[in-house]
């Protein structure tokens, strides 16, 4: 992680869970990371907390399901920080719901942040590297073990698993799209089983999150983070294009 000192990442959804952990672990190794997040509030919070470390943390509050959101965000990280090196596509929802009932309302709210607002970040990071001629930048998308498989259907996951397996398309996409243009910015689908944060609690309709937990194997964000450190510090070479991580004992 040495060569990132100093330089610039983006992560959204840093206030909580999977992205406060990857925003910690970034900014211990000296990264300058930009935390987006609609409740900015406890971004600064992390960031009093993380202020003694070798890295800071900027707090920049965005709603990354709106453009302007995020055209914004990335014109403040150019003004006051030069640009972007990193990107982590971390916010995301999940929504319980059916696909003969809906509500049409969270199918649009988990396409508007899983898919369009991950792939406006990622457009708007990648664009900044190259206006800087940075060709060892890094996107990373955090992906779900449903961005592969097919869930049964008592959890009510179909939407979701639709929005995660559109990730690992337009993961393999971008990374294509890159290898054509000769550059040597590198991709990475991190793609967990269930996690233990604040996510949990809005996902399946008919399933009581803390039930779940108690009776799933599952991650802690803190794994997540390690994840993301170990592909970020693996040599300029090396293309960790898809990452695995599930709890020891689950089934599927």
């Amino acid at each position: 992680m040495q060569r990132w000192a100093g330089r610039v990442a983006v992560v959204t959804g840093a206030s909580s869970g999977i992205g406060a952990a990857i925003t910690k672990e970034l900014v211990k190794s000296g990264v300058k990371v930009v935390g987006l997040a609609r409740r900015v509030e406890r971004v600064e919070e992390l960031s009093s907390k993380l202020s003694s470390e070798p890295g800071r943390l900027f707090a920049v509050k965005a709603d990354i399901t709106k453009e302007s959101d995020i055209k914004e965000a990335f014109q403040w990280v150019k003004k006051n920080l030069g640009g972007v090196d990193i990107l982590v596509n971390n916010a995301g929802v999940n929504i319980g719901n059916s696909l003969t009932e809906g509500p049409e309302e969270a199918w649009k709210g988990m396409f508007d942040l899983n898919v369009f607002a991950l792939s406006s970040c990622t457009k708007e990071a990648v664009q900044s590297m190259k206006e800087r001629n940075v060709d060892d930048g890094h996107i990373v998308h955090i992906n779900s073990l449903l961005g592969h498989v097919i869930p049964p259907a008592e959890y009510s996951l179909f939407m979701y698993t639709a929005s995660k397996h559109a990730v690992t398309a337009l993961a393999e996409g971008l990374r294509r799209e890159l290898v054509s243009q000769k550059s040597r910015i590198r991709v990475t689908s991190v793609s967990p089983g269930l996690v233990n944060t604040e996510f949990t609690t809005v996902s399946s309709k008919d399933h009581n999150p803390e039930t779940m937990q108690q009776t799933h194997p599952h991650l802690q964000p803190e794994d997540l983070a390690a994840a993301v450190m170990y592909v970020l510090g693996t040599p300029p070479h090396v293309q960790v294009h898809e990452l695995t991580l599930r709890p020891t004992g689950q089934v599927g």
